[in-house]
């Protein structure tokens, strides 16, 4: 059992985890040993709450599919177990994105106090500007 959220869990069955072998440097290890893991995960198909699934599926991640199957490979560790929890942790880290309420912006003004700071800035970055340029010699 995944644990999502204190009420939402998914089953073990619903992700599909293959041992596949890793890439990249390690010797003669990489090249016997299958310890990377790749795991997919069907949103339609899984037991996730209508609500998760539609927020999911509306939602974009560069993990999921457009089929809305998310798809990870976790090769960071040596061992395969490690790289088992790395991709289930990894899934769960990505339903929670997908699921998590944004927060409403709510439009505000701003203070009487901050537009005369912006005013005098300018008025003062003007006045240093103004000063600038060729200096007059009284003899010329």
């Amino acid at each position: 059992m995944i644990v999502i959220t204190r009420q939402v869990a998914i089953a073990d069955e619903e992700v599909e985890i293959s041992a596949i072998r890793a890439q990249g440097a390690g010797g003669q290890h990489v090249n016997k040993a299958s310890t990377a893991i790749h795991l997919r995960f069907d949103i339609r198909a899984s037991s996730l709450p209508e609500y998760y699934k539609e927020r999911m599926l509306a939602g974009s991640h560069h993990l999921m599919t457009a089929d809305g199957v998310i798809i990870i490979k976790a090769q960071e560790y040596r061992s395969q177990e490690m790289n088992r929890e790395a991709a289930i942790a990894r899934l769960v880290s990505v339903i929670q994105t997908l699921t998590a309420e944004q927060k409403q912006r709510r439009a505000t003004r701003p203070t009487r106090a901050s537009k005369e700071r912006r005013l005098a800035a300018k008025t003062q970055k003007s006045s240093v500007k103004a000063m600038r340029g060729r200096v007059k010699h009284s003899g010329d």
